[in-house]
């Protein structure tokens, strides 16, 4: 009944800027923290950077001063904005919310399905 959908990803050369985005939409009553997190291959999953529904900002120190995490209340959506992108930033990102989708529901985490970042010369 809530789906996440990602958008943005893509091959980018080194340096290069990418811009994801990730709308919710469905049976929704409130959005709080929404994330980004990102799995590279053989590698244990990890928060990226993720905004409260007050826009307080955490980010993940390797992507500090090159990302910037963003939301538009208005439409549902978060989004990633990715500068000086470097080939170790290359992975599967997925974005996530805290929903509660109904005024007597409790509230859920939801994932988008992921969208391949790759950073290649």
């Amino acid at each position: 009944q809530v789906q996440l959908v990602e958008s943005g990803g893509g091959l980018v050369q080194p340096g290069g800027s990418l811009r994801l985005s990730c709308a919710a939409s469905g049976s929704i009553f409130s959005i709080y923290t929404m994330g980004w997190y990102r799995q590279a291959p053989g590698k244990q999953r990890e928060l990226v950077a993720h905004i409260t529904s007050h826009t307080t900002t955490n980010y993940a120190d390797s992507v500090k001063g090159r990302f910037t995490i963003s939301r538009d209340n208005a439409k549902n959506t978060v989004y990633l904005q990715m500068n000086s992108l470097k080939p170790e930033d290359t992975a599967v990102y997925y974005c996530n919310a805290e929903i509660r989708p109904t005024p007597v529901s409790t509230i859920y985490i939801y994932w988008g399905q992921g969208t391949q970042v790759t950073v290649s010369s």
